[in-house]
Formats: structure tokens, C-alpha cells, sequence
């Protein structure tokens, strides 16, 4: 088994981010990476600003118990959990997940580099089960040409993780089966112009998004992020 990644995304109470994202840099960044995970990045939902997206990874399964048991049972949590949690209205929007375009680790180094694009973009595609792995395919091999084509520059694809939950303690989404991919644009005005250069590609509109389209079970859900939002 490869690296594994938490795709987390927390409702907060209105006018919680600023508080959330301020102590999270302070007191929860350090401690986890000491205790051997990678907090590849912390995200601002441009169209949802009571919503703070980030992601956790670990070498293995093993590690991810290990791992979150001490930090959860730490004193860094023991000192700071309460007031995160009061910033929140649930924390449970979380996917496992894998990587399928590459076996190195998706760092924080190589994430805060990308914050000079501008903003990212996370596309969601709920996926029937057992399915994510032919979805990634397709993607592969028909869309990701035509979507870099377009200007997307794709930093990273993820698939669902079907591990048990190694840490009961934090809820996941399970029993879902999803391919999500990250990517980035040196500014809004890039993303807008990619977007008029996709919606014009007879190739993408005829072709590769409706072979897509019939693999999702709803709607690919695209959320607009700034990566590093506190560092700007």
C-alpha cells in the first residue's frame, strides 16, 4: 500500500475562517508533520467562504493510526482542539484517498510552489463502485490532453482509498467511490479563459465530456480554492 490521503472539508460557522485558518498555522501545521504526516496544503473555498478544504496525508494506513492517535491524544489537541471544534458545524466531510498519476508524495513544498498559480481548482466525480479505477483511465488517456490543451495545468489525481478507517475516532466518507483531481491557474482571468477555450473545443464538448459524463452518478462538483491563503 502507497501513501494516503485525507481530502478534508469542514463547515464552519459564519465568520469561523479567519480564526480557524489563523490557529491551524500556528499550533496544527508543526506537530502533525513531527509526527510523521504531510499537510500538503490549506485551502480558501473562493464561493464559499464559511469553508476551510485541506489535506493530510500518511506513508501507509499503519502510520495514519499511529500517527493521529498521538496527536489527538497529544497535548498540542489537548490544548487548542476545543477551540477549533468551536469554530465548526462539522468536520466530517472527509475522503481517503489515493494517488493515481504518480507515486511520489504530493508535498507541502511542492503545494506552497504552486500557490504562485493563483488559485486551484478540485474536481469531484462520484463514481459507481468499483469504478474509479477505469474512470482514472479515461481520464488519463482522453481528458487530461484536452483539458491542458485548454490551459489546466493538473497537479495531482486521486482515487478512493477502500482501506478500512485505521482511526475509527475521525469519521470518513465510506462506502463511496470517487476520482478527484487538483489543479492550478496563474489567476482568475486563466481560469476564465480556460474556461471559454473548453466550452469552444468541439473535441471535449462532443467527445471526451460526454464519455465522462455517463461514468458519474451526479454532477462533478468543482470548488475554486486560494492554496495558502494565510501566506498572501
Amino acid at each position: 500500500m502507497g501513501i494516503v490521503y485525507e481530502l478534508r472539508r469542514y463547515r464552519l460557522k459564519p465568520g469561523g475562517y479567519a480564526a480557524l485558518s489563523e490557529l491551524f498555522d500556528r499550533a496544527f501545521v508543526s506537530p502533525q508533520i513531527e509526527l510523521g504526516m504531510e499537510l500538503p496544503g490549506e485551502f480558501a473555498d473562493l464561493d464559499d467562504p464559511d469553508t476551510f478544504v485541506w489535506l493530510r496525508s500518511f506513508p501507509n494506513m499503519a502510520v495514519r493510526r499511529d500517527a493521529l492517535s498521538a496527536f489527538y491524544t497529544g497535548p498540542v489537541w489537548r490544548a487548542h482542539g476545543g477551540a477549533a471544534n468551536a469554530t465548526m458545524v462539522n468536520s466530517d466531510n472527509v475522503l481517503l484517498l489515493k494517488r493515481t498519476d504518480s507515486d511520489l508524495p504530493l508535498t507541502r513544498d511542492v503545494v506552497r510552489a504552486m500557490a504562485s498559480e493563483g488559485m486551484g481548482v478540485m474536481t469531484t466525480c462520484s463514481l459507481a463502485p468499483g469504478g474509479a479505477e477505469g474512470f482514472a483511465a479515461e481520464f488519463e488517456a482522453a481528458a487530461r490532453p484536452v483539458l491542458e490543451r485548454a490551459g489546466m495545468k493538473i497537479a495531482a489525481c486521486f482515487v478512493t482509498e477502500n482501506s478500512p478507517n485505521s482511526f475509527p475516532r475521525l469519521p470518513i466518507r465510506e462506502g463511496e467511490t470517487v476520482f478527484v483531481w487538483l489543479s492550478v491557474f496563474a489567476s482568475d482571468e486563466a481560469y476564465a479563459a480556460y474556461r471559454d477555450a473548453l466550452a469552444i473545443d468541439p473535441d471535449w464538448r462532443d467527445r471526451v465530456f460526454p464519455a465522462l459524463n455517463r461514468l458519474v452518478w451526479r454532477p462533478m462538483e468543482t470548488a475554486r480554492l486560494r492554496l495558502f491563503p494565510s501566506a498572501h
